[in-house]
């Protein structure tokens, strides 16, 4: 890299120019980000009066018990749709930090343990659970069915909604309500449940990554144009350590910057004790549970290669306590990081992979490619950097507002 140091700064002609041929080959596969890609488990997934239905459920906070949750509530836009917490908080308080939503239709498991397989199963999970929406299958449903707005558009896309007058409230699984009902009207409702999650699903896929800094650079390299002024130099050093000595593409891969696996950090314990979350290890076996899995009744394509790939995914000692790998898109504006919340700034994450102060050693399978960076300050600086330079300032698909 072409350096200068003028009056104590650092400054550079063109960093694009000063890329070696591989890092140019690496940013090309850094941006932009795909297209979305098909899921032909949601046979709604792009169709539009799903979108909007889904919309319209993911902000109105109808569907909890108190009236006063929605999905947006932990999905703020202006957060890059994450709360700005260390863990969520809904009709109760959760364990774990809010994963962002740009770009989330990328993403092959989702939650930070992977329980869910599909989108759609994802978006169901928070009205039954009690820290969350509190709330029930069947009465979701039956608040659907009386919004006049939301039930011609289920019913546009659906049919007739089905009678719901036999339904008791708070019918879930595990309740004496939900025992009560016959295998039809069980059925009828779980129907209705998972087309309002599919819906969501929809409108989800619509929080695509807009176009970062870095994205700019990364065209403007591609396509031979000067690079000068896109990106500080701060941001270009950091960009070189991240495709190189910092490592960090390791797991931070690919147009959204994740490998979209699952990986140990060994986080060191708040309390001295070894961690309790199972991570991975507790998520797949959920995942396989699930009556709304990718293989199971309620897909639209239960024998899709993403079906199968699903269904044999492996259990593996180096599961226990491991978390899927956040995308790096936004991450600038999705703080405080990590599962459980613990760093309020992206400096606090670089200090700890800069030595792993703390780190639990679980057993033989850790994580090898995982040692401490050793990086002088302004290294770490510079890879903060190049971390701001992918703020997009995306608009929230259904309202255009922008994100600040």
């Amino acid at each position: 890299m072409i350096l200068l140091a003028l009056a104590g700064c650092l400054c550079v002609t063109d960093g694009g120019s000063d890329l070696t041929e591989r890092e140019r080959r690496i940013v090309a596969r850094m941006s932009p980000v795909p297209a979305l890609p098909d899921d032909t488990s949601n046979r709604v997934a792009d169709h539009p009066t799903a979108i909007e239905l889904g919309a319209m459920c993911f902000k109105l906070p109808v569907f909890s018990s108190s009236g006063t949750v929605s999905c947006a509530t932990c999905h703020k836009v202006d957060r890059g749709f994450t709360d700005g917490l260390p863990v969520a908080k809904g009709e109760g308080v959760g364990t774990r930090n809010t994963p962002q939503l740009t770009g989330v239709a990328h993403q092959r498991w989702f939650f930070w343990d992977g329980r869910a397989d599909s989108l759609w199963a994802q978006a169901l999970h928070p009205f039954e659970h009690e820290a969350e929406f509190n709330s029930s299958r069947g009465d979701v449903v039956k608040t659907l069915a009386a919004m006049p707005e939301l039930r011609s558009r289920y019913e546009t896309l659906f049919g007739p909604m089905p009678d719901l007058d036999g339904v008791p409230d708070g019918a879930k699984p595990g309740t004496d309500a939900w025992a009560s009902m016959s295998d039809a009207d069980r059925d009828a409702v779980t129907g209705a449940f998972v087309n309002i999650g599919k819906s969501i699903a929809a409108f989800e896929r619509t929080l695509q990554p807009g176009t970062s800094p870095f994205d700019r650079f990364a065209t403007a390299l591609a396509e031979g144009r000067s690079t000068d002024g896109i990106l500080s130099p701060p941001a270009i050093r950091g960009l070189q350590l991240f495709m190189g000595e910092a490592g960090c593409r390791n797991c931070h891969a690919g147009p959204l910057m994740t490998d979209r696996a699952f990986h140990s950090l060994g986080l060191p314990p708040k309390d001295g004790l070894l961690p309790a979350d199972l991570g991975r290890a507790g998520g797949l076996a959920k995942a396989r549970a699930s009556a709304f899995r990718l293989n199971g009744k309620w897909s639209d394509d239960p024998t899709s290669p993403a079906a199968r790939r699903a269904a044999n995914a492996v259990d593996a000692p180096g599961n226990w306590g491991a978390m899927r790998t956040p995308s790096l898109r936004n991450v600038s504006i999705t703080g405080p990081y990590m599962h459980d919340g613990r760093f309020e700034t992206i400096a606090q994450v670089l200090d700890f992979y800069n030595t792993l102060e703390g780190q639990v050693q679980f057993d033989h399978h850790q994580e090898t490619i995982l040692k401490p960076l050793n990086l002088p300050p302004e290294d770490l600086q510079a890879l903060e950097a190049f971390l701001k330079s992918l703020e997009d300032g995306a608009p929230d698909a259904a309202s255009g507002e922008k994100a600040t």
